[in-house]
């Protein structure tokens, strides 16, 4: 039988990362083959361009076409070299971001034409989108804070994360539409909540889209 595939999507600060290792972790001890990937990266070429998207200074000033392009790139690598083996082993998929991301980022964000991204996003996926996708909502004077608040190298700059606060406006705007748009999938979290409310209330989706028991 095929493994699950659960994207992340959010906001920056919203505490992805955390919540994945803290749900990997509860997965693992119930025998269940677990793995984290991210995007962009999880690749060695994946690591390469989310590098150059992020931090690598000959990305800073690049257009919206170039970084819709480069994002679509590392998800193709991905899908093809992890994301479809790894489902066929029957392990799960843990992915901080997915194709999601571009729609909000490049289509909301950036303002490039949807039904471009769409086709893009079909063709690097090869059509295949998470079984769930767990959207963690917060208020954007808190993300902010929190992101502040991150220990990182003095030289570690983000190109995204120094965008503008209207851009993240029109991501969580985005975000929120698509939940409307695909409530089968995407499902709404409130990442108000602390560390350990929220692994719960997550837990609680998991269980129910999966029909599991994971207490």
């Amino acid at each position: 039988m095929e493994g699950k595939f659960i994207s992340f999507e959010g906001s920056e600060g919203c505490g992805k990362s955390t919540q994945i290792e803290l749900l990997t972790d509860c997965l693992k001890e119930h025998g269940i083959p677990a793995i984290i990937l991210r995007e962009p990266g999880g690749t060695p070429l994946g690591e390469s361009i989310r590098h150059l998207l992020k931090h690598d200074p000959a990305g800073f000033g690049m257009t919206s076409e170039a970084e819709l392009l480069l994002f679509a790139a590392s998800r193709a690598e991905l899908v093809r070299k992890t994301i479809l083996p790894t489902l066929a082993k029957g392990h799960w998929v843990l992915c901080d971001r997915f194709l999601d991301s571009t729609v909000v980022y490049q289509g909301m964000g950036r303002g490039l034409p949807l039904d471009i991204l769409q086709t893009i996003n079909h063709f690097a996926t090869s059509g295949r989108l998470p079984d769930l996708t767990l959207l963690l909502d917060l208020d954007l004077e808190e993300a902010r804070r929190r992101v502040m608040h991150r220990v990182r190298p003095v030289d570690a700059h983000d190109r995204i994360e120094s965008l503008p606060e209207e851009f993240f406006k029109k991501v969580r705007e985005g975000y929120l539409s698509l939940v409307r748009e695909h409530p089968q999938r995407v499902k709404l979290i409130d990442a108000s909540a602390s560390k350990s409310d929220l692994a719960k209330i997550i837990l609680k989706e998991i269980q129910h889209a999966f029909h599991l028991r994971l207490d």
